[in-house]
């Protein structure tokens, strides 16, 4: 379970470089910007890009990410947390990390889909931001995403620190973006952002890595007991010996339980990873899934009512060979439920399935394992029960 429990410390933080713009995340930069007037800083700032790599309380080494040892190109949804570095709304952080949309902004944190864009959020809040992973290398940084645009005054230091909240450090910018010189950027100079993820399973089950912000007070085993891992598992992913190596204001990655479903391994969005409290819209719009633990710790999933551009449709959504539409169950007097279970999605088509989960006391939940679309979901169970019957019937 690994060493002693002991209390995270605070480390020296380096002192901010004076820049005019340090409410720009309220008006993001441009990203169409092209001018390319090269920037040149007084000696201070090689002094505190030093300074920085020696106090700041993220991994000081250059390498980015998180460990993965999925093969090459494998991708995945990840989180994690971003501490407010100033007042702001929900579309300016949408824009910053390019989200895809305001929707998965919302369902990352459990926010209501009527959640408007302009919502207000103060600085130091913490919300969490959803982004793909790619695995390469035996590591997991975002996928080319987010890009940020350099503005006037800006330095790779203060867009680590100030506008990223030190969700990455500095030499790690330089690093994947290959800066020759830190102290010589460019306006108009488009940086990527290479924030850690995975996409591994932890001990044989698929998780959500979730890049934790640690608070001051917290310990390994307060987080592990949080998020129902082990201190033990906490240590292992984010190469600590111990306990005491924990960081406040780091961020370390905790693998999240997911719900269990029924979407196919060549489904456009597989593996699709949905943790405790969280939702998620996937099907091209068409679906809107949520996990809960009340729930079983099984995926919800039921057709998003989200209306289309351009006026178009989704496909159809029911379970071949039965009057159910995607989401609706029916339950009967033995403890089991019935559900039109989501399977995935591709080739314009929204693939479902026919699943039998127990409801009795201590039931194992989803008993089906994926098994296509339609009538291929009419589970063996039901097959078993017609054979018995009827030879019950032929003994009569």
């Amino acid at each position: 379970m690994g060493g002693p429990t002991l209390k995270v410390f605070s480390p020296s933080q380096p002192s901010h470089l004076p820049h005019s713009h340090s409410s720009a995340i309220n008006t993001p930069p441009n990203l169409n910007t092209h001018t390319h007037t090269t920037m040149k800083f007084p000696l201070i700032f090689p002094t505190l890009i030093i300074l920085s790599s020696i106090f700041s309380p993220q991994s000081t080494a250059q390498d980015p990410g998180f460990r993965c040892t999925n093969p090459n190109s494998t991708t995945c949804n990840s989180l994690i947390d971003y501490k407010l570095p100033n007042t702001t709304t929900l579309e300016a952080i949408t824009t910053l990390f390019q989200i895809k949309n305001l929707r998965s902004l919302l369902a990352a944190n459990n926010l209501p889909i009527t959640t408007s864009k302009d919502m207000v959020y103060n600085a130091t809040q913490t919300l969490k931001i959803p982004f793909p992973c790619l695995c390469s290398n035996g590591t997991g940084i975002s996928n080319h995403r987010p890009i940020y645009t350099v503005v006037p005054d800006d330095g790779l230091f203060h867009i680590a620190a100030d506008v990223f909240s030190r969700l990455v450090t500095f030499p790690q910018i330089q690093k994947v973006n290959n800066i020759p010189n830190a102290d010589n950027i460019s306006v108009g100079q488009r940086v990527w952002i290479p924030l850690p993820c995975s996409c591994d399973d932890v001990e044989g089950e698929p998780v959500l890595h979730y890049g934790y912000l640690v608070a001051a007070g917290s310990s390994v085993a307060g987080i592990a007991q949080q998020f129902n891992t082990t201190e033990g598992t906490l240590l292992d992913l984010n190469n600590m010996t111990d306990s005491s190596e924990l960081l406040a204001d780091s961020i370390i990655d905790v693998p999240l339980k997911v719900c269990k479903t029924s979407v196919r391994n060549d489904s456009m969005d597989y593996p699709l990873l949905v943790p405790n409290n969280t939702y998620i819209f996937t099907a091209n719009n068409c679906v809107r899934c949520e996990c809960s633990a009340a729930n079983n710790w099984i995926l919800n999933c039921e057709p998003a009512g989200i209306q289309k551009r351009n006026g178009g449709t989704c496909p159809s959504m029911q379970c071949a060979g039965t009057s159910f539409d995607l989401g609706n169950t029916t339950s009967d007097s033995t403890c089991s439920l019935s559900r039109c279970a989501y399977g995935g999605y591709g080739n314009n088509t929204i693939y479902t399935e026919l699943t039998q989960e127990s409801t009795c006391p201590g039931g194992s939940g989803n008993n089906s394992s994926p098994s296509g679309n339609g009538a291929k979901g009419l589970r063996w169970s039901f097959v078993l029960a017609a054979s018995f019957i009827g030879l019950h019937l032929l003994r009569l």
